[in-house]
């Protein structure tokens, strides 16, 4: 039975997956593992992605890489080993990473006079390397990013989400002045938003960081926070001014147009591939992934449907459709694999979530269609075989405003307004979000996580796509007055 007492579906059971109902957790694991997105390393907390994580993965990086270079950003490289001194210089942000520091100390047997750190993230080397770099005014701004992996040590492990290794950009930029430096960190968390919307089909929520929440070391944080299909909140990306405070610790300054030494306003930013994560619980069904087609490594897969004594035939028809789709710049997989059944590979590209999946069989053939069916509809549809073709990329657009649809209702259905602790409590049990009004102390938002396990994700932009409205009222836990003149979002969080 489920959670709610219903019996659970019998086809979803069929493709060897968890019904969500039964068990969320469960239903990510297997997915994650039986689409082979992902496995298990012998490293604890570090996972393996294996070759259609990685072409997801890559499709990511190909987007945003191409953003980044258009905006003027240039890529670098940095070591993956980071003096631990360099960890120590800004305060706040060593007692924000102590915990989770991997640390190395020795070469062979020798003990090393200063232990490294693995990387969690390299404001601390970058701020040394720009001090050598920065001279004057002329030279900014630097606007630079690199991709590769940071460790960060977890207890509690799950692939993509919180891992001890996981991959993404760092962009690292310096500016002369503070407003240069905010519209950087705007224009950054701007691009994350379309990114989502546009190419994964996800709703997120624009908006800024508490004091409490705030990146170790910045001035201000800001975030994009999606809702996944159990209603918990997935920080989606960061974008961080970081003020002068790092550029004080490692001596980044400039000889202004006035003459004067003046230190660098600096942010970061980062989209990592918690992502992936993000993908999978909020457009995943019982039966597997649910790929946005934008961003899906495979499309449309084409089954060849055959006898022993025809099967090559369609294999041959399967590839030459393929090269019909592919010129239309569609991304094609032909299955051509034999001994295992139809059924086996409808389900298994269900599984993998690819968002078209076309059947062709000898009929078909001598008839002159192909049969189509979406991996978000219930039916087939006989179509003519130039039709499906000429309209493979509307109907994958198409596919993708249904994703966005579906998951933009539900976060909305699943949001809702409280003025009372006992209304918040009982939302939150509901693995509900909450907009409340919250006084703004730090005490407050401790006491309410440790109680309920809830946080303020953020505070919603002004012009935030939703729940941006300004309104005064008194804070649900304290009776004091919004510390933030509007509602701000809560919920428990991945």
């Amino acid at each position: 039975m489920t959670k709610d007492g219903k019996k659970p579906d019998n086809k979803a059971q069929q493709y060897g997956v968890t019904p969500q109902s039964v068990d969320f957790n469960d239903w990510y694991n297997e997915v994650v593992k039986k689409a082979d997105l992902a496995d298990n390393s012998p490293v604890a907390g570090a996972m393996v992605i294996r070759p259609y994580g990685s072409a997801l993965w890559e499709n990511i990086q190909r987007w945003l890489d191409d953003r980044f270079k258009a905006t003027g950003h240039e890529s670098l490289v940095f070591p993956t080993l980071i003096p631990m001194s360099f960890i120590m210089k800004e305060a706040d942000h060593v007692e924000g990473f102590a915990p989770e520091l991997f640390t190395v100390s020795k070469i062979g047997t020798e003990e090393l006079a200063e232990p490294y750190v693995m990387r969690p993230t390299s404001e601390t080397i970058i701020g040394h390397m720009w001090s050598g770099w920065l001279n004057s005014y002329r030279d900014l701004p630097f606007l630079h990013y690199q991709w590769g992996s940071v460790f960060r040590a977890e207890l509690r492990t799950k692939a993509f989400l919180r891992t001890s290794e996981f991959f993404w950009h760092e962009g690292h930029t310096a500016h002369a002045d503070e407003a240069e430096a905010r519209a950087e960190v705007r224009q950054q968390l701007d691009l994350y938003h379309e990114f989502c919307r546009d190419m994964l089909a996800l709703p997120v929520v624009r908006g800024e960081k508490t004091a409490s929440e705030r990146f170790a070391g910045a001035v201000a944080t800001y975030s994009i926070e999606g809702m996944m299909r159990d209603g918990k909140a997935l920080q989606s990306g960061t974008s961080h001014y970081l003020g002068q405070n790092f550029s004080k610790a490692f001596d980044v300054k400039f000889q202004s147009r006035e003459q004067k030494e003046e230190f660098a306003h600096t942010t970061s930013w980062a989209i990592s591939s918690r992502i992936i994560g993000a993908i999978i619980m909020t457009h995943g069904d019982d039966f597997g992934l649910m790929m946005p087609p934008r961003i899906a490594p495979i499309q449309v897969v084409i089954i060849p449907v055959g006898r022993k004594d025809n099967f090559d035939q369609m294999c041959e028809e399967g590839e030459k459709l393929a090269q019909e789709l592919r010129a239309a710049g569609i991304r094609v997989k032909v299955d051509k694999r034999d001994g295992v059944t139809n059924g086996f590979k409808y389900n298994d590209w269900e599984l993998k979530g690819v968002p078209v999946r076309v059947e062709l069989g000898p009929r078909d053939l001598e008839s002159g269609v192909v049969v189509v069916k979406n991996r978000n509809a219930e039916e087939k549809e006989t179509l003519p075989r130039a039709e499906a073709v000429a309209g493979m990329q509307a109907r994958l657009d198409a596919i993708h405003d249904f994703l966005l649809g579906r998951a933009t209702d539900f976060m909305l259905d699943n949001t809702v307004t409280v003025d009372s602790y006992d209304d918040f409590k009982a939302a939150i049990e509901a693995g509900k979000w909450v907009r409340a009004f919250h006084c703004g102390n730090p005490e407050s938002e401790k006491k309410i996580k440790e109680e309920t396990k809830a946080t303020i994700r953020n505070v919603p932009l002004d012009d935030a796509e939703f729940f941006a409205e300004r309104e005064e009222g008194v804070c649900f836990h304290t009776g004091k007055p919004s510390g933030y003149s509007k509602r701000v979002i809560f919920g428990r969080q991945y």
